[in-house]
């Protein structure tokens, strides 16, 4: 499992031009699923995100988290994230889930953060050609993945 987390002032997801998911003040969470991710990796994952200190203090140190700045997640599938380009000019995407297997997972990573997370979870839709808009706070951008 991968995550593109961006800290965010807001961002928003379209859909064939219509908004599917919009927050405010948050994280931007893109997700990559593997074949053989587990419960494990999903809570492990959501518990990093919602515990992470990225957000500035009074003194402009990274060190407060979504619960103290009321913070919203947003989270959009990508599968290519496990994009390889180490041959050839074309990605092999060999290394990510097939559809049948990621949707499941990303549904309850999805659900374990709106069980964790103290503001609005919003997502994206799993498989659909998606605009993704966001303001980049900082900018502050993290991959996430499980040691």
């Amino acid at each position: 499992m991968r995550v593109v987390l961006q800290r965010v002032s807001r961002a928003a997801v379209r859909v064939d031009g219509e908004t599917v998911g919009e927050i405010g003040r948050g994280h931007l969470l893109l997700v990559g699923l593997a074949e053989g991710d587990s419960q494990q990796e999903l809570a492990w994952m959501a518990d990093k995100v919602v515990g992470l200190r990225v957000f500035p203090d009074d003194d402009g140190h990274m060190n407060l988290g979504l619960e103290e700045v009321e913070g919203d997640l947003l989270v959009v599938s990508q599968f290519t994230l496990y994009g390889d380009t180490r041959k050839g000019r074309r990605p092999s995407f060999v290394d990510a889930a097939p559809p049948e297997v990621a949707e499941p997972l990303y549904d309850r990573f999805v659900a374990l953060l709106e069980e964790r997370a103290p503001g609005r979870v919003a997502t994206g839709a799993f498989g659909a050609m998606m605009e993704v808009e966001l303001v980049n706070d900082g900018p502050v951008t993290l991959l996430l993945e499980r040691p």
